[in-house]
């Protein structure tokens, strides 16, 4: 599904990722490890080309998406981020109704067809295991909302356009433990349709939701895994080190 070929990538004169080599399976949920400012984050956004707007940026080597380079001249970026959709550490909805929040980007696209807006609505709620909690109140400010369903609407608004794969940067961050249940459960379902990369500083999270596993350290992949494996029996010293909590 995606290849990082060689990878490497700069803030300016700063190299924030070295060499970077990695398959990411399809229909799977693929979680990124390792300490603050390893460069988990700045790995996810090049898969959708979100670094693509910070100036002074670069890099080497390439991303693939079913074999086609993100970087390839042909590759329009909206249309790559209509494939490769986002969630972000702290939920962001628009200040508009619930419904206007799901249907934001047809509408940017021109599609003014209520019927299959309404059909988008339901299906996306429906994927983000809101549905039943607002199918009543599709018409009021998605401020209304508590954090952990305003994560699930930005959920719904990420699959509304059905893109192959799902970035999620930290999105239980700022969720209480009953939320994050169930975004981590709702992940589990979503994985059945969508491939995910997820990043995450929560050890168990990670244990829990992924199937395969990267430990990054200072910008290097240290070690890409089974999930069960890194957890349980890393190759390195270094992911054992990190994994059992002798740094963080």
């Amino acid at each position: 599904m995606i290849h990082v070929d060689d990878f490497s990538f700069w803030y300016g004169e700063k190299q924030a990722l070295h060499h970077i080599e990695m398959m990411i399976p399809e229909q799977k949920i693929t979680a990124l490890i390792g300490p603050s400012g390893c460069g988990k984050s700045t790995l996810l956004r090049n898969m959708n080309r979100m670094n693509d707007l910070i100036d002074g940026v670069k890099h080497e080597g390439d991303i693939t998406l079913d074999g086609t380079s993100l970087y390839d001249p042909s590759v329009e970026v909206i249309s790559l981020r209509k494939r490769v959709g986002m969630v972000f550490q702290k939920y962001n909805p628009f200040a508009k109704t619930i419904y206007e929040n799901v249907v934001f980007a047809l509408r940017v696209a021109g599609n003014r067809n209520r019927k299959e807006l309404d059909e988008v609505v339901e299906r996306a709620l429906r994927g983000a295991a809101l549905w039943e909690e607002v199918k009543d109140r599709l018409h009021d400010s998605a401020f209304g909302l508590s954090g952990g369903q305003m994560q699930r609407l930005c959920i719904a608004r990420a699959i509304a356009n059905r893109p192959q794969i799902l970035l999620m940067d930290e999105p239980c961050a700022a969720l209480d433990p009953i939320a994050t249940l169930r975004i981590e459960e709702l992940m589990q379902d979503l994985k059945k349709e969508y491939t995910i990369v997820i990043v995450t500083h929560n050890l168990q999270q990670g244990a829990r939701c992924s199937d395969k596993t990267a430990f990054l350290f200072e910008g290097k992949i240290i070690e890409f895994d089974d999930t069960d494996k890194i957890y349980n029996n890393p190759s390195e010293q270094k992911t054992m080190d990190y994994i059992t909590g002798r740094f963080s």
